[in-house]
């Protein structure tokens, strides 16, 4: 995405912002905002404007060398990588990604390893504490009962055992 600069006040334009009038000449303006529009429209100069960049620069108020001009110059210009420089950089960033891929496997997953255990633990705990509300009480006499059953069936063996050997 590229910032444009305002035809008028030169000041920025980001994408999806302002307007822009287009000649019969195929000349594109673009404005930042109503004001510049309607100032162009209406034939003003903007170098006597007092608002404007322009102005500011031919009355001798804004910075003539500023380092963030001389930026916004070089940022249009596509940079030429030195191939070497390029791979050394390449390799470096290997070397990074290796190096947080390591260390996210050593601490993260140790980590989240702890807290599944911790949390099977708690779940268990809560489980055994509210057994009652998950079991229903007729399951459990249920249960009693057949224990019952199997208790009076061996007491009834063990007498019928000892009678027999009397």
């Amino acid at each position: 995405m590229r910032i444009e600069k305002c035809y008028f006040c030169s000041a920025p334009v980001y994408p999806g912002h302002g307007m822009q009038f287009v000649r019969n000449d195929s000349k594109i303006f673009r404005f930042c905002r109503s004001k510049c529009h309607n100032a162009f429209k209406k034939k003003k100069n903007p170098r006597k404007v007092r608002w404007t960049k322009a102005f500011r620069k031919s009355a001798g108020k804004e910075l003539a060398v500023d380092p963030s001009f001389e930026f916004e110059k070089r940022r249009n210009v596509p940079v030429k990588y030195d191939r070497e420089l390029w791979q050394k950089t390449v390799d470096a960033m290997k070397k990074v990604e290796e190096i947080r891929q390591k260390r996210s496997g050593r601490f993260i997953t140790q980590r989240l390893k702890k807290a599944k255990v911790i949390d099977k633990e708690r779940d268990v705990k809560e489980v055994q504490r509210n057994l009652g509300l998950i079991r229903s009480p007729a399951a459990g006499l249920l249960q009693k009962q057949q224990e019952k059953m199997i208790e009076e069936i061996h007491e009834s063996d063990e007498e019928m055992q000892i009678a027999e050997e009397i």
